[in-house]
């Protein structure tokens, strides 16, 4: 540790920015469904899920060498080029925070690594193989896979509970939600906490600090834990509300399915090495459990703009980190200077932020003028259905009588003389 120097003191302390930003992002991943149903008020929710983050810290390590070890070459690579990636996914985690779209911030790191990489590197530098099998084969199926299982879950469990008594099944699945989002929580814990885990490490062995293909030092794996729950617990209360309210109306039994089926694909991935994003297996089950209910809808217009921010969110992070470490690669004060407009930026995207606050007293609340719910939500509430009672009408006709005959003419009154 004699080679910890102050640009890899600067990049520690940026990197677990990164994963307090991280945090409070991804809590609407876990607790999203549970706010909204109303099975855990909200800040018990968020307190609860950042108990669990930081316990999911702790049980592997198969991410975080997939960061370290497998994404780029180690070999070469500069402190300035990690603080750099960290600048763009730094950036777009408040960007998309402040509009409220649950965007990954899995794929803002990986996108600020890449691009800061081949602006210090090359192309060369990065691990084709490991970069498609790893990230972006598991980007597109994660939420394919998470969605299809949620929308089975949930037909299965309306199937299986419609004779059911409606009063003790809602207090069924509720528990079962709480349930669900605790593993949601622990799985988050396993896989976003170790993306940090995996950065930090990265930086050590490029400064020197520790020996090339280490695994984490337990401080970086403690330290990682606690600034994920830190951030989880402050509550990305935007994204929560879109998560919640804004894709769909779920019922307790549609959220214990959606998180079920997200925690299993998220735990299988942790176990597989995946750096999945969290946030696109929650989404894709959001989704599918609202499409699983009959009559359930998704509001499109919200979830297209959340897929136009799925799509730019590598390339944006990675020209962000590709000009920061252009400007670190100057020297000193370069460093110094994306250091200050990381600063700079991160406070006036929190300024904005005041003007409309979302928090746990109003995340429930959605409304209806600012998203509209959507062209088929429109249709079906355009339909009049038929009256419930019965109609009782008059059936009865009144049949004119037939015309009388015209009687003779009156005789004129005699004229007056």
């Amino acid at each position: 540790m004699e080679n910890f120097s102050l640009i890899l003191a600067i990049v520690v302390v940026t990197a677990l920015a990164f994963d307090f930003t991280n945090g409070f992002h991804d809590t609407a991943n876990a607790m999203a469904t549970t706010i909204s149903t109303g099975a855990l008020k909200p800040k018990v929710a968020v307190a609860m899920s950042a108990a669990l983050n930081l316990v999911g810290a702790f049980l592997s390590v198969e991410v975080a060498n997939t960061i370290s070890k497998g994404l780029v070459d180690e070999t070469g690579i500069r402190p300035e080029v990690i603080f750099a990636a960290l600048v763009g996914a730094i950036l777009w985690n408040l960007l998309t925070w402040l509009v409220g779209l649950p965007s990954s911030s899995s794929h803002a790191l990986m996108g600020g690594l890449i691009g800061a990489t081949v602006a210090s590197a090359g192309l060369g530098a990065v691990h084709g193989d490991a970069l498609v099998t790893k990230v972006l084969l598991p980007a597109v199926a994660a939420p394919i896979v998470a969605g299809l299982a949620a929308m089975l879950a949930t037909r299965f469990s309306y199937g299986i509970g419609k004779n059911a008594d409606g009063e003790a099944t809602r207090k069924g699945y509720r528990a079962g939600q709480i349930a669900s989002a605790g593993l949601v929580s622990l799985a988050h814990g396993t896989n976003d906490a170790q993306k940090t885990m995996g950065i930090i490490t990265l930086a050590l062995v490029a400064g020197g600090a520790v020996a090339p293909g280490s695994n984490p030092p337990t401080w970086v794996i403690l330290s990682a834990g606690l600034a994920i729950a830190l951030g989880t617990y402050i509550g990305g209360w935007r994204i929560i509300r879109t998560m919640g309210k804004g894709l769909t109306d779920l019922e307790p039994r549609q959220g214990f399915a959606a998180q079920t089926s997200a925690a299993t694909a998220i735990l299988a991935s942790s176990h597989l090495g995946f750096s999945l994003s969290t946030t696109h297996v929650v989404s894709g089950s959001v989704m599918g459990a609202g499409l699983g209910r009959k009559g359930g809808v998704v509001r499109w217009s919200t979830a297209t703009r959340m897929f136009v921010a799925w799509a730019l969110t590598l390339p944006a992070a990675a020209l962000v980190g590709a000009l920061a470490e252009s400007v670190t690669d100057l020297g000193d004060w370069g460093t110094a200077v994306v250091a200050v407009f990381l600063v700079a930026a991160s406070a006036g995207i929190w300024k904005i932020s005041r003007r409309e606050v979302v928090d746990h007293t109003n995340v429930n609340t959605v409304d209806d003028s600012v998203e509209p719910a959507g062209v088929v939500t429109t249709a079906i509430a355009a339909v009049t259905p038929p009256p419930t009672g019965t109609v009782t009408e008059d059936l009865s006709a009144v049949i004119p009588a037939p015309a009388a005959t015209d009687p003779a003419p009156a005789t004129p009154p005699a004229a007056a003389v």
